[in-house]
């Protein structure tokens, strides 16, 4: 019987409190992103390589499965457990670092990691990312990227549900 190792990319996963470690090892400039990431699609692997493409590294910190049930996306959401989609995430490429947090924003988890570059969906207006007044105060840089497909899992959540 042959014995398979863990996927490589579960390295990737760390847990807030073991972060400060994984931190020190990724090469700077940093880029920090965050979301629910719930059904993984075409326009988060775009703006996850574009975000990588900003800076040396990249870490994405999930919301946890209560964080998102408190955000009002539906009785149902997450779909994928927090476990599966920070395997997910850490499976992709442009991903150095997955990680979570169970507040409602990410701003005491941003002050840990002190991100060179804070970036967000184009949904959102710079001045109005959480953490862009403290990473523009240290030097750093703050991005809104636009989207380049119109697709989200809200939208492919309803497609699935009418034609069930």
């Amino acid at each position: 019987m042959h014995i398979y190792p863990r996927p490589a990319f579960e390295r990737k996963i760390a847990a807030p409190e073991e972060l400060a470690a994984k931190l020190a090892a990724l090469p700077r400039p940093l880029v920090f992103t965050n979301g629910c990431f719930d059904i993984l699609h075409r326009g988060h692997a775009a703006y996850l390589a574009q975000a990588r493409a900003l800076g040396a590294s990249l870490i994405v910190a999930l919301n946890t499965d209560a964080s998102v049930k408190r955000q009002g996306k539906g009785s149902d959401r997450p779909i994928n457990t927090l476990a599966d989609r920070a395997a997910v995430m850490a499976a992709l490429e442009s991903v150095d670092c997955v990680t979570w947090f169970d507040s409602d924003t990410p701003a005491e988890l941003i002050e840990l990691v002190c991100p060179d570059v804070l970036v967000k969906g184009g949904d959102w207006l710079p001045e109005n990312i959480v953490g862009a007044a403290q990473t523009l105060a240290r030097g750093g840089s703050v991005h809104s990227i636009p989207f380049l497909h119109e697709t989200s899992t809200t939208k492919t959540l309803a497609k699935i549900r009418q034609a069930g």
